[in-house]
């Protein structure tokens, strides 16, 4: 097949050539970019948060004085840990997927001069890190006289805490985190032990990895660790644990207003904290269905229009020795040189739509896979297009194809 003709057939269709040849490009920009999307939104739907999500339920309350904290922290373990199937009760600020983070900036640097990375801190008693059931990956667990009250400030001086083994090896790559220090703003830590997950409670945009820069700080609650707590059930009890949990407050701590926003079963909270995140999906799922039969069905208008136009020169074609199978070569190619066009002019605009959103919405740059996909899909596509038109052309009589110029 020469194609010589067929890029002289289409320089005398530049007009249509350039139109359907911009809309594969535009499929190509916007088909890889809303892949990469898509498997970025699954991959952070997938992060694994640490934690027994179907086991465990969080209840925040507010509206209790601070001066009578301890007295409602005490009411409300003994009021929850009596209903039926409630195997503990601890006291935590926060859980993975909730709407209370506490982020703050840590840095390595005795002298501060300079924050490396910003990170959730989990502040808990002895009940709700053995409820987390985090997995140790080195160093050892708190002990009991590790745990120390809060005394107005955001967390204990000098804290023995526990870190994840992302945040370790971002803090202290290549190195050994067990022993290390670092601190967040007059506030020293070190490091006794590493965590395989925990999740922050709002992962969304921090990252790749980042949603797992998390420590836990040993606290005793006293009178600055209130109102939020952790309920652990079997994962079968647990949705009429928590209806029943839900009902008890009010009789348990009638003064306490409870917060329906931030509390709930893990695993409900996951589902809520990426409902958007689903439904983006679902859109960009409709635009590419849309965008895919949008530029089939224009390869195969201009395929019919040019096999009609071309009725004559097919049939001329046919009449001194073109087989059939000439013929759908010769359309095949066409197609095939026009998708590559498309598919050329395509890869610049997907990069500079995948930097765009990069600025807009902080995701990581388009890796080279996408394109190569979905070029190959766009020219398969083609193929499948114009495969009609072709046949068409290629069924045409040589003698009806001459009368009928």
């Amino acid at each position: 097949m020469q194609i010589a003709p067929i890029l002289a057939a289409l320089r005398r269709h530049r007009v249509a050539t350039f139109l359907i040849a911009l809309e594969i490009a535009l499929a190509c920009a916007v088909l890889c970019n809303a892949c990469f999307l898509i498997v970025n939104r699954i991959q952070s739907m997938q992060m694994v948060s640490g934690v027994d999500e179907s086991a465990l339920a969080f209840i925040a309350v507010d509206g209790y004085a601070p001066k009578r904290a301890a007295d409602l922290n005490a009411r409300m373990v003994a009021g929850l840990s009596a209903l039926e199937g409630v195997k503990a009760v601890g006291i935590i600020n926060t859980v993975p997927f909730d709407g209370r983070a506490a982020m703050n900036g840590v840095t390595t640097d005795p002298n501060r001069q300079h924050y490396d990375h910003t990170v959730n801190t989990y502040l808990g008693d002895p009940a709700s890190l053995h409820m987390l059931g985090l997995r140790l990956l080195a160093g050892r667990l708190p002990t009991q006289d590790e745990y120390r009250p809060i005394v107005d400030s955001f967390v204990p001086k000098d804290s023995l805490v526990l870190v994840t083994r992302s945040l370790a090896d971002a803090l202290w790559p290549g190195q050994d985190a067990l022993g290390k220090e670092f601190w967040c703003v007059d506030f020293h830590f070190r490091v006794i032990g590493v965590v395989d997950h925990l999740a922050i409670p709002q992962p969304e945009g921090r990252g790749p990895g980042r949603g797992d820069y998390s420590v836990f700080v040993p606290v005793l609650p006293q009178d600055q660790l209130a109102g939020t707590y952790l309920i652990q059930a079997a994962p079968q009890d647990m949705p009429r644990v928590y209806r029943e949990a839900m009902m008890a407050v009010p009789k348990i701590a009638p003064e306490v207003v409870y917060d329906h926003q931030d509390s709930g079963i893990i695993g409900d909270l996951r589902r809520l904290y990426f409902r958007s995140d689903r439904a983006m999906i679902e859109i960009l799922l409709g635009v590419i269905l849309a965008l895919t039969l949008v530029t089939a069905l224009g390869i195969v208008g201009l395929a019919s229009f040019w096999v009609q136009q071309r009725r004559r020169q097919i049939g001329i074609r046919r009449a001194i020795g073109a087989t059939r199978a000439d013929i759908l070569r010769y359309f095949q190619t066409e197609n095939f040189l026009i998708v590559s066009m498309g598919i050329v002019i395509g890869v610049v605009l997907a990069y500079a739509l995948n930097l765009l959103l990069m600025k807009t919405y902080e995701v990581t740059h388009l890796p080279a896979a996408y394109l190569l996909i979905s070029a190959v899909a766009l020219w398969v596509l083609g193929q499948f297009a114009v495969l009609g038109p072709a046949l068409r052309a290629a069924g045409v009589p040589p003698v009806v194809a001459t009368r009928s110029g």
